[in-house]
């Protein structure tokens, strides 16, 4: 893994390694992937001021986040899937997270289920919820994060209807795969992946199939997005499930100013400005050039997250110097995962780690806390 030097690096041994169907699922956004490109371009664009002669022997890359101590302001962001990137994928993410001080989240439509990944890991974790029609299944699934003992509930608020990603209806993409001839081909040029796969008991959405009636043999994201997923969500059940956690709320999918300033109404610890990766509304402003608004707006009254497009301490610093409290990042961590199991997502973190140390020394920063919009060049 030493010789993996950047993320592209863990995205290019992804590519190798992970059959096509779920690398792309992964890697896609909806439509036309505008917005997806977008929240890479924007980022770029935000130069950083090089400073010179300042004593930045003694720093640290270390800050809080919904007043938990992390090792730098990140969290591993929820993706559904992660045990088809890797063999126990969720379990190995997590186990990364926390052994580098970080968060890590777990997706409703993750593989491997609550139950697994905390009885694998010794720490809590976030737990993502989407909200659908059922709603003794959502009190249930709450339940479940509770008894596991996770330390937030990050309420996914921008996913009523799933924005269509023409590569998984391309690829046909199941959990597991459909038995097609190209599928199968493709599989089997991939003997790493298969073996991870062949070591897994989880092979299906373990949060869902089995739990919901009529669901038991439930394999496609679309068909139970189609099917399940609540259109009429609005402001009253995010209380209503605030109400069934009562425990720390974080509102992810927040990207206007006016939305933040709700979000704040709801009591939640934190909001995430985010466009769900590119994967939602095409078209959508990129989530760095909704950031400083909305951190403007609100940054006072609730921790203001960042998600959209991270992969690289470069962007981290970009992101806090713009309003962010902290950054959560997939994709960067889920190439790590594809490329090597829980190593690959170390050595993820590792990277932005460093590149974030590094970048603080060079812009004249010693601490987080210290990182404001003064770093970023005129």
């Amino acid at each position: 893994m030493k010789t993996m030097t950047c993320i592209e690096d863990l995205r290019q041994a992804a590519r190798r390694r992970v059959p096509r169907m779920f690398f792309d699922y992964a890697e896609s956004g909806s439509y036309a992937e505008e917005t997806l490109r977008a929240n890479r371009a924007d980022l770029e664009r935000i130069k950083l001021r090089q400073r010179i002669l300042v004593d930045v022997s003694k720093r640290s890359t270390a800050t809080t986040i919904l007043g938990e101590p992390a090792s730098l302001p990140l969290a591993l962001a929820p993706i559904g899937l992660c045990g088809m990137q890797h063999g126990d994928g969720e379990i190995l993410a997590c186990r990364a997270a926390q052994a580098a001080g970080i968060p890590f989240t777990l997706s409703t439509m993750s593989v491997c289920s609550i139950e697994a990944v905390a009885a694998a890991v010794d720490k809590p974790f976030w737990f993502q919820l989407y909200v659908i029609k059922d709603r003794g299944f959502i009190r249930a699934l709450i339940d479940r994060a509770k008894a596991a003992k996770c330390s937030a509930l990050v309420l996914t608020v921008d996913l009523q209807i799933l924005g269509q990603r023409h590569r998984d209806i391309k690829n046909g993409l199941t959990v597991p795969p459909e038995w097609r001839f190209a599928n199968i081909l493709d599989m089997a040029m991939k003997p790493a992946w298969l073996a991870s796969i062949a070591r897994s008991k989880n092979r299906t959405f373990g949060n869902i199939s089995g739990h919901v009636p009529g669901m038991e043999g439930v394999n496609s994201l679309s068909k139970w997005t189609a099917d399940q997923f609540d259109s009429s969500m609005n402001w009253k059940d995010v209380e209503w499930i605030a109400g069934q956690w009562g425990g720390k709320i974080i509102l992810k999918g927040i990207l206007d100013v006016e939305d933040a300033r709700l979000a704040v109404k709801t009591g939640a610890a934190a909001l995430v400005v985010s466009n769900h990766g590119g994967r939602q509304l095409d078209g959508a402003p990129s989530s760095i050039s909704a950031l400083p608004s909305i951190a403007d707006a609100v940054g006072s009254s609730i921790e203001v997250l960042f998600d959209g497009g991270v992969r690289s301490g470069q962007d981290i610093m970009r992101a806090v110097a713009l309003g962010a409290r902290a950054c959560l990042s997939g994709r960067a961590y889920i190439y790590g995962l594809g490329a090597g199991g829980q190593a690959g997502v170390a050595r993820a973190i590792e990277i932005m780690r460093n590149e974030l140390s590094t970048t603080m020394a060079l812009a004249g920063v010693t601490g987080v806390d210290k990182i404001d919009r003064g770093v970023v060049a005129a």
